[in-house]
């Protein structure tokens, strides 16, 4: 299928394991996480709402892809594959519909939390709940019955419906027996019922509607009914000759709602006569047919996590540190000239990026400001700083990536806000997305110009600091900043630019040297010299790379992969892989720094560790702008190893290992958990025990 492979150039190497495969067993592992005891209740329903949403933007872009591959000859993907991936979607849909109604209801009904169902509901609550129908949702509700004048109507992605067989004839006389209702997303899904003694009561939207449907239909009968929810191809693809990417891809998010359909969700009591209709409707097969037992949408059952008064059933409040080596009143100008400096998040503040922003957009010394923007989000206090430092007649670049996804319409906002007043805007590369993280500040100091710069392995959201793993490093390094310069003049001019002296660059270099890279640690390991590579990352997939770790793997160096998400290289095979290890933190937060170690010997200067915004897939070393920087600080190098490689390879708590066959199990050991670990250390109330190497 899609970037997988049954082969290898090279002959005697194992075959990779499946992407998609691997994509669907990072969301059972997710799913593991609603069924910990010692994760708290509503936070275990979270787990269950984030496997939804993952689910959702699989079936939207990675299922959508491969579906279209499928109807082409010679794209190596048949439709026996769409049916094997289908057949494991369903088989981990419904597990994770298990646990809904088996385990974590149930569990937070003795917490409390109850969702009542119209038949469970007293006198009190069921007039409660026809007031509220007749209120706030009939008057929203246009029921469709379908005639020849009145044909199926559009229903847009991701959205509710309803769909009613009716008895009897309408106020024609017609016996038109389908009428389809389309529930707004303005309303609310979870709707928590007032008085309801020491218990919190909800009831869910679907519930309210199913209970007053009939009378919807005056002077008809509902013989049978069900919700339903399609799930369509939502990948804007621009043409490469389009004279205007803004323009082209706010044409498209008009139409994003209604791609091509790639999956049909009814509940399981949806009678097979209606089932059938909606999968002809939208042109569906039978196994694109999710029958489900509960609602069709668990994605937004996080508004019973919202609206639940409940501190004790969600993880206790977490603080980030403000960083220790950053005196509050010290210029971040005068901190970052003296040394470098490391945010580790989200254990550490945010903060100290907003406040260089800040001190930049109020120095009068500074000059030029420029950043890249991938995914900063409807709200940004750095997005509207960047606007005022172009209000005050700063010279401001802003490389915005109008194809973040999903994030596009968001972003070109942003292009157009910072546009309209002064800021020089482009679009990076048509064709490449731009997935660097940089932050570049041009300051005159003492008659002469200095660049300060901050380089992220994670976007510039105020929001997703505190929720994933990343690492920010702000620096004043002349080759590091000049380097990042010459990144922003190639996006701009689209030119050819100077050899980068420290960074490396894709979709130009970052590949040929990583791979490089793992060559000289085999060398070093066929000379008996010591060789080791350490690699945190969300994804490794890119086959090149693949190889490059199996030969070193094979000269004998040993190699640590910790990686989140999907991963093709099959760890532990004699003869190939049996020195790769491959782990996979699944916790309370989201794991997203990319971090590659390498030692190649036993010198002060055998060893480079590198930052990234890469992961190592084939999309990012060759369709994206992306950048690795080396950290050459020793201290903070050590750093790096001790936070953020070390404890992860040692975590007993939320690591699984990867097996040959692509499975995964559980370590749990009794160990600690690395982030765990890493917030009792930033919170002051314990120190975190490492090791000097990986």
């Amino acid at each position: 299928m899609t970037e997988t492979a049954t082969g290898w150039p090279q002959s005697g190497l194992p075959p990779l394991l499946n992407r998609e495969t691997a994509i669907l067993e990072f969301n059972r592992r997710v799913l593991e996480q609603a069924r910990r005891d010692d994760v708290p209740l509503l936070e275990r329903l979270r787990y269950v709402c984030i496997v939804s949403s993952n689910l959702d933007e699989f079936f939207e872009v990675r299922f959508a892809d491969n579906l279209e591959a499928s109807r082409r000859p010679g794209t190596g993907v048949s439709g026996a594959d769409i049916e094997a991936l289908a057949a494991a979607a369903h088989a981990l849909i419904d597990e994770q519909y298990r646990v809904f109604n088996d385990e974590v209801m149930p569990a937070l009904g003795k917490s409390g939390i109850r969702i009542v169902n119209h038949a469970d509901r007293n006198e009190t609550e069921r007039r409660w709940v026809e007031r509220f129908f007749e209120s706030q949702v009939r008057p929203l509700l246009v029921p469709v019955g379908l005639d020849p004048a009145h044909p199926f109507p559009q229903v847009a992605n991701k959205s509710l419906n309803f769909i009613a067989r009716l008895g009897g004839k309408d106020a024609f006389g017609r016996r038109n027996a389908i009428s389809i209702v389309k529930v707004p997303r303005v309303l609310p899904r979870v709707i928590k019922l007032p008085g309801s003694g020491t218990d919190q009561v909800f009831v869910l939207l679907t519930s309210v509607i199913r209970a007053h449907l009939g009378e919807l239909f005056p002077g008809r009968e509902v013989e049978s009914f069900s919700q339903f929810r399609i799930t369509r191809d939502s990948d804007l693809e621009v043409d490469a000759d389009v004279s205007n990417l803004r323009q082209a891809l706010r044409s498209g998010l008009t139409t994003r709602h209604f791609g091509q359909a790639v999956r049909l969700e009814v509940v399981n009591t949806c009678p097979q006569e209606l089932s059938e209709f909606l999968l002809q409707q939208f042109n569906l097969a039978e196994p694109a047919l999710y029958k489900v037992n509960g609602p069709v949408n668990l994605v937004r059952m996080n508004e019973l996590i919202d609206l639940a008064d409940a501190p004790g059933l969600r993880f206790p409040p977490f603080q980030p540190a403000w960083p220790a080596s950053l005196p509050r009143q010290q210029s971040m100008f005068d901190r970052i000239r003296a040394a470098d400096l490391m945010l580790h998040q989200p254990f550490e503040s945010f903060e100290p990026v907003v406040q260089f922003m800040r001190e930049a957009v109020a120095d009068p010394g500074v000059l030029a400001i420029k950043q890249t923007i991938y995914r900063a989000g409807s709200e940004s206090p750095l997005m509207d700083l960047l606007i005022e430092a172009a209000r005050r007649g700063k010279e401001v670049m802003a490389v915005v990536e109008l194809q973040a996804r999903f994030d596009e319409e968001a972003n070109i906002n942003w292009a157009e806000r910072l546009e309209a007043v002064g800021a020089q805007v482009v679009y990076g590369v048509v064709g490449l997305k731009t997935h660097a993280k940089l932050l570049l500040v041009t300051r005159r100091e003492e008659g002469r110009l200095r660049r300060y710069a901050h380089l992220s392995t994670g976007n510039y959201n105020r929001n997703t600091a505190r929720l994933y793993t990343d690492i920010g490093h702000f620096t004043a390094d002349p080759e590091l900043t000049g380097d990042a310069d010459a990144v922003f003049q190639q996006l701009a001019s689209l030119g050819r630019t100077r050899t980068l002296r420290a960074m490396l660059q894709a979709p130009f270099t970052l590949h040929k040297q990583m791979v490089a890279l793992l060559a000289r640690v085999a060398e070093a390991a066929t000379a008996g010299r010591p060789a080791r590579v350490v690699v945190k990352l969300n994804a490794l997939t890119d086959v090149g790379l693949i190889g490059a770790l199996v030969g070193a793997a094979r000269a004998g160096a040993d190699i640590d992969l910790i990686v989140r998400g999907a991963c093709m290289l099959p760890p532990g095979i004699p003869g190939a892989t049996e020195r790769i290890r491959v782990r996979s933190i699944v916790g309370r937060f989201l794991e997203h720094s990319r971090i590659a170690y390498f030692r190649w010997g036993e010198g002060a200067d055998d060893e480079a560790l590198y930052l990234s915004s890469a992961d190592w897939m084939a999309r990012n070393m060759y369709g994206r702008i992306e950048v690795a920087w080396p950290v050459r600080d020793a201290r903070l190098r050590q750093r790096v190893i001790d936070e953020c490689l070390v404890p992860y390879l040692h975590d007993g708590q939320d690591a699984w290992t990867l097996a040959a066959d692509g499975s995964y199990s559980r370590v749990a050991t009794g160990g600690p958990s690395a982030q765990q670990a890493l917030m009792q250390r930033y919170a002051g109330r314990e120190a975190l025990a490492v090791v000097n190497k990986p």
